[in-house]
């Protein structure tokens, strides 16, 4: 293109990129550039030859080219289609008619900051330094699907709207990011997709607003690497999170984050490593959170943001925190969508024992022990009311000591009032209510009372139920004491 078929908008721009200089076409610095198609010729570039500068514009030696262009319309498609560009790009607060076209493309930098556009074509992109779409509108899908970044991606406070049916309305599938996602205040309407993406540092969410419908996909990250944080602080998210598979090397920060999906999952976390995940200080979740098989080292979870139904199957975590009192996270177990997880109530008593919360632990052992219950037929059940009554399942050990007494104090004075007939009158000792109650009560230890006498009619069946009780009760001490020194 010669430069005498430019206009003197065009020319402007030409003779100011060999120098690096900026050209700036506002006639404020707040203007919106929503308005960029009532813009004249007098701030119009076509986009062919922004094209033409880029690919063979002449340098200038001892300068630093690069294309600083501010409150522009750019017409025609900006098709830089697996072009190799050295220079700097900077197109900020500019309206573009058409959806720029940068797949496969290399740039040094690029910087859209404030711009409106219908939408952007940039899967495979590669991008030297920085890309920085702060303050963007789109009003179409943004694709960047395999691209390579090696500096940090900005999107603090784009906003995209709504893609056609079937489309993601953000595209960062596979991407690769150098450095991190900013992207506080992001605003879009449709799916936000993340899977396989690699960030080297830190992916901050917070107060974006995600929506894409109950029941769809709001943010699909399954596989991402995050070597940084996760922040999702203050978001509101309608629709589905899918980390499944992730790998998040900090934390994964929900604070005071709404996530609504009803009548399916808010979070889908399972199979996924994370260093940290805080679900705190916010509503409850409107669906189920799912963090079947993931592995946590620190799990910040508060009972109040707990969602009514979860799935915690083979999850695996070092610390939970803050420390609550058993019956609070017990709740949370009770709500899993698979009935009885034993996992789970295994996982929760070794948290309170590494932090020396014994009885905490117990309590959570007996819980369990209550819920199997539940899932045996009705003689299991039957005796696991009998172990429930006497000793607590051998955790409150205590209620066996209340027992034998009380049985030791009833049969003593039973047999103190009517003395059993001697077998051997000759032979037989003195007769003891309290030992022989003892020897009826005791499987085990014998005082010799228990043969050498015996009871008639009533009190033959009082013996009974003492012999029967004493084995019941020593069973279920034994069993418990095996089950707390297997657990230590």
């Amino acid at each position: 293109m010669e430069i005498e078929d430019m206009t003197p908008a065009e020319e402007r721009v030409w003779r100011a990129f060999p120098r690096g200089q900026d050209v700036d076409f506002r006639h404020a610095a707040d203007e919106d550039p929503e308005r960029g198609a009532d813009w004249g010729p007098d701030r119009t570039v076509r986009a062919a030859v922004v094209r033409a500068l880029l690919l063979s514009a002449p340098q200038e030696v001892g300068e630093t080219a690069a294309l600083r262009l501010a409150g522009a319309r750019i017409t025609g498609v900006l098709n830089l289609q697996y072009a190799d560009i050295d220079h700097a790009v900077r197109l900020s607060d500019c309206f573009f008619e058409d959806v720029p076209v940068l797949y496969a493309a290399r740039l040094r930098q690029l910087n859209l900051r404030g711009s409106v556009l219908p939408g952007l074509d940039a899967a495979t992109l590669r991008v030297d330094g920085v890309l920085r779409m702060s303050d963007c509108l789109f009003d179409g899908p943004v694709r960047l699907g395999g691209a390579q970044i090696s500096g940090a991606l900005f999107m603090d406070g784009a906003e995209i709207d709504e893609p056609p049916s079937g489309q993601p309305a953000l595209q960062l599938n596979h991407v690769t990011v150098g450095d991190g996602l900013s992207a506080p205040g992001l605003r879009t309407r449709g799916e936000v997709r993340l899977t396989g993406a690699s960030v080297a540092g830190s992916i901050d969410l917070n107060g974006a607003r995600l929506q894409a419908g109950a029941g769809e996909v709001a943010l699909d990250a399954e596989t991402l690497t995050v070597e940084g944080d996760a922040l999702l602080r203050e978001a509101d998210v309608l629709g589905w999170i899918g980390l499944r598979g992730a790998r998040i090397a900090g934390r994964l920060d929900l604070s005071h984050a709404r996530l609504a999906n009803p009548g399916d999952a808010a979070l889908r976390a399972s199979s996924c490593t994370i260093g940290e995940l805080w679900v705190r200080k916010g509503p409850p979740m409107e669906g189920t959170l799912n963090l079947r098989r993931a592995q946590v080292d620190v799990l910040f979870l508060e009972p109040e943001a707990v969602p009514g139904e979860v799935l915690l199957n083979s999850l695996v975590y070092t610390s939970l925190t803050p420390h609550e009192p058993a019956e609070r996270r017990l709740a949370m177990l009770e709500r899993d969508g698979e009935g009885y997880v034993p996992h789970a109530y295994e996982q929760l008593t070794a948290a309170y024992r590494r932090i020396g919360d014994d009885p905490a632990a117990r309590l959570v052992q007996l819980a369990k022990q209550r819920r199997r219950r539940g899932t045996l037929p009705w003689y299991g059940r039957l005796w696991g009311h009998v172990q429930d009554a006497t000793v607590g399942y051998g955790f409150r050990p205590l209620r066996a000591a209340g027992w034998l007494v009380s049985l030791l104090m009833a049969g003593s004075l039973a047999y103190a009032l009517h003395h059993p007939a001697p077998l051997k009158a000759g032979e037989a000792p003195q007769f003891n209510p309290v030992f022989y109650t003892l020897d009826l009560l005791l499987p085990v230890i014998s005082f010799g009372q228990e043969a050498a006498f015996a009871p008639t009619g009533g009190y033959q069946w009082l013996s009974y139920t003492l012999v029967l009780t004493g084995w019941i009760l020593a069973t279920t001490v034994v069993t418990g004491i095996t089950r707390t020194v297997s657990r230590q």
